[in-house]
């Protein structure tokens, strides 16, 4: 696009009282943004409603400094990395998010080869992982086990740079990626030049090398709260089904797993501990008929993607047992348990079992949750 046209779709996306379903009218009705500029008020009107035509035909006072941020920023491709603006009118714009209710009018795209001439590209097989912001150490290790599975079989994972599940989905994908794939997509509620949270910054400059991070709010914008469960709808609508991880029962990942079903989407949920409160999500998707899944395959069979569930790695965890001399690993379960239940079951002095718990923890085979209980961690 040249700067007129960049102008136009900024325009009419940041045009106050203007959302997604007028501005998607407006192109049905006059084409290009730039002609829906050169109607008069009239015209317009048999579209909006007298108050949008009337916004419409007045310049946002934030559309100069947008614009020249917007120019910048596509022309700040670092590493190979390539800025792009994908819009309704593009063909590149994913297929689909068109089948989907609300599909944004534009998109800003961070990663894939800025080599010149280099065309958009989407992934044909991808699922959205989502699941709480507070996992259980469980809850994580699958959602890092699950993605790396996923990746390495040519499944696409997509999530939303969150805290928790979404982290270590991305964290799994890229990790599993075979040369030349695209791992994994973070669809953000900010800006695209902003990284929230920024404890994943680092996590959001390795995604753009190796997958795409992509948002539909203009370069600038604050983590808002009310973006956030707003761009769900754009996770869900860019997969083919939805893994919910960990859920609690308010947990913004059950929007997620809504939007799947509306988009008429398959919704997966892994099972977890019934005296855990970030599994109470996943039961109740599982009860209004979410698929329970124990592996990545479950969900690759369910969705009889042809050669995919043959080509996914096991987990890349030890085959066989953990050796456990003094009974500790079994005494735990599956379940969380406190510290005098274990003493009770092992029959072990208080500083033999801390001291062993440090052990396996530092393995890998524990982990310590919030009130102190401890949790046996298993393959997923």
């Amino acid at each position: 696009m040249d700067r007129a046209e960049i102008e136009a779709w900024l325009r009419l996306t940041l045009t106050p009282g203007v959302g997604n379903d007028a501005a998607r009218r407006l192109l049905a009705a006059f084409g290009l943004p730039q002609a829906i500029f050169e109607q008069p008020h009239a015209a317009l009107r048999q579209v909006l409603t007298v108050a949008q035509a009337s916004a419409l035909q007045a310049e946002p006072d934030t559309l100069p400094l947008q614009l020249q941020t917007t120019l910048d920023w596509l022309q700040a491709a670092e590493d190979g990395v390539a800025c792009r603006l994908v819009t309704l009118g593009d063909a590149a714009y994913p297929a689909s998010l068109l089948a989907t209710e609300d599909p944004p009018p534009m998109l800003y795209v961070l990663g894939g080869s800025a080599a010149a001439g280099e065309p958009m590209a989407w992934p044909a097989k991808a699922i959205a992982m989502v699941g709480s912001r507070n996992p259980t150490p469980q809850g994580a290790q699958n959602a890092r086990q699950f993605a790396r599975a996923f990746a390495g079989g040519g499944i696409t994972v997509i999530s939303g740079l969150a805290l928790g599940v979404d982290g270590a989905a991305h964290e799994g994908a890229l990790e599993g990626a075979p040369i030349g794939g695209m791992p994994t997509i973070a669809v953000v509620g900010t800006g695209i030049d902003r990284v929230y949270p920024r404890q994943h910054r680092d996590l959001a400059h390795r995604i753009a090398r190796h997958g795409l991070i992509v948002s539909e709010y203009p370069l600038g914008t604050p983590p808002l709260a009310g973006n956030f469960p707003k761009r769900n709808r754009l996770i869900a609508g860019l997969s083919q089904g939805t893994l919910v991880v960990e859920a609690a029962l308010q947990s913004g990942s059950l929007i997620t797993a809504r939007l799947a079903v509306e988009q008429g989407k398959e919704v997966f949920a892994i099972p977890g501990s019934i005296h855990s409160p970030q599994s109470r999500g996943c039961h109740a998707l599982i009860r209004q008929g979410a698929k329970l899944v124990e592996t990545a395959q479950d969900v690759l069979e369910e969705l009889r993607w042809p050669g995919s569930a043959s080509s996914v790695s096991a987990p890349a965890t030890a085959a066989s047992p953990p050796s456990d001399p003094d009974g500790l690993l079994t005494a735990l379960g599956a379940d969380p348990v406190s510290l005098d239940a274990l003493l009770a079951r092992t029959g072990l002095d208080t500083a033999t079992l801390q001291a062993r718990l440090l052990e396996l923890e530092l393995d890998g085979l524990v982990g310590r949750l919030p009130g102190g209980l401890f949790q046996r961690l298993g393959q997923a």
